[in-house]
């Protein structure tokens, strides 16, 4: 198994009540892309991965977390 990351960006957008189009939005992104890292389908860029955290008011490591094989 490869290395990879996981997030929480389902249970954070949903603690905040926002949609996926909102978080998108927000970040820069499209509702695609927010879908796809919430399945753990894309890892998102660093820029991404702080623009995510910043919108959220937390650490990327409250985010996303980084696991070794």
């Amino acid at each position: 198994m490869a290395d990879y990351v996981s997030n929480c960006v389902h249970k954070l957008r949903k603690e905040k009540g926002v949609t996926q189009k909102d978080l998108a939005d927000a970040v820069g992104v499209t509702r695609q892309t927010v879908i796809a890292i919430e399945k753990g389908n894309y890892t998102p860029s660093v820029l991404l991965a702080l623009k995510t955290a910043k919108f959220f008011k937390v650490s990327v490591e409250q985010v996303f977390e980084y696991h070794e094989k």
